[in-house]
């Protein structure tokens, strides 16, 4: 098939605003998948429509919990995910999952597997998967993650689970978009707290120690102390919040209630306190902050005169002719200096 009838089949799969709109307050995962396609593109016309379908959704959206999932390759995350999602679908929640896949540096290709990882959920009516890839993304997460939720949540999604792949210290970027955030964690040799980084442990809300059974449960048990009086060194992150840290095994579905239960008591603690809406009034400032250097830099590059200095002094900083701070500043300046001629100019005419 030819790429020009590729992209006539795209055109024709098209949905106005109002057609997507209707489609996610409906709950039609096809729509919301294509809404969901329409935010993370990068083309200028798809950004435009993407917009318009933010703002008219925006009302119906902050009704959710928002839970980031982390821990090293191999914590079992994937499987974490399927069986407390189904969990919480017993209880009487919608489910959906942002699964970021990690792209390849490459070609920014993905392997997008977490909805035949997740093949039980997948099934679920009151459940949504999508994997997305990072992008090269820093911290695990796509850039449109945040604006995905947006939609999740006015499909009507109780719980919006978000799966990283877990890549050291950058999950700050993670805690940043969700109300509470989870550590898995499993039984290793050597030192059991040797590799958690304390930045990590500044920002988890709960801690499970995944993957236990009866082999190895006086290790697990021996690794919650630890934990716990690790825990005890670090300021809370909450007041009144004693970070839980539970044992149990996803694959066999122990432990998932009461992880349920403590999440659930978390939010209940932060709203009573008024942090909730607190946290998420900063966590939408930051997004604020993100999308003005990503537009900015986006009319910087657009501008041809700008873009051969912005390659320029990007060369001067890779081949480290001066510092890269130096040449960021230098950049930023000649910008400034030609938008406020090109300003001045407009003026006169």
């Amino acid at each position: 098939m030819t790429i020009q009838r590729l992209i006539l089949i795209f055109e024709s799969m098209k949905f106005s605003t109002e057609e997507l709109v209707e489609g996610i307050r409906l709950g039609n995962k096809r729509l919301i998948a294509k809404a969901i396609t329409l935010v993370e593109s990068k083309k200028s016309e798809h950004r435009i429509q993407a917009e318009e379908l933010l703002k008219i959704v925006m009302p119906f959206t902050g009704k959710s919990i928002r839970v980031g999932i982390t821990g090293v390759p191999g914590a079992g995350k994937s499987t974490f995910i399927e069986n407390f999602g189904r969990l919480a679908i017993s209880n009487g929640k919608k489910v959906a999952v942002l699964a970021i896949d990690p792209s390849s540096a490459i070609n920014k290709g993905s392997i997008l597997g977490d909805k035949t990882r997740m093949e039980e959920l997948a099934k679920e009516e009151n459940a949504f998967i999508r994997p997305s890839p990072s992008s090269g993304f820093l911290g695990g997460v796509a850039n449109t993650t945040f604006e995905t939720m947006m939609i999740c949540e006015a499909a009507g999604y109780d719980y919006i689970l978000i799966e990283t792949v877990g890549v050291g210290q950058s999950e700050v970027l993670v805690a940043d978009i969700t109300d509470v955030f989870l550590f898995l964690k499993i039984i290793g040799g050597g030192d059991e707290l040797q590799g958690i980084k304390r930045g990590i442990m500044e920002m988890v809300d709960v801690i499970f120690i995944n993957k236990v059974d009866a082999d190895n449960l006086q290790k697990a048990k021996n690794t919650k102390l630890e934990l716990k009086r690790a825990l005890d060194f670090i300021p809370p992150k909450e007041k009144n919040w004693k970070i839980p840290v539970l044992l149990g095994s996803a694959l066999n579905n122990e432990g998932l209630g009461e992880v349920f239960e403590k999440i659930n008591e978390f939010i209940d603690l932060k709203k009573k306190t008024q942090r909730f809406e607190e946290v998420r009034v900063q966590q939408a400032e930051k997004r604020f902050e993100y999308w003005v250097q990503e537009y900015i830099l986006g009319m910087m590059k657009r501008n041809n005169s700008v873009e051969e200095a912005y390659i320029e002094h990007k060369k001067n900083a890779s081949a480290m002719v001066s510092n890269p701070s130096t040449e960021a500043k230098l950049f930023v300046e000649k910008f400034l200096r030609d938008s406020r001629s090109v300003s001045r100019d407009s003026e006169n005419i």
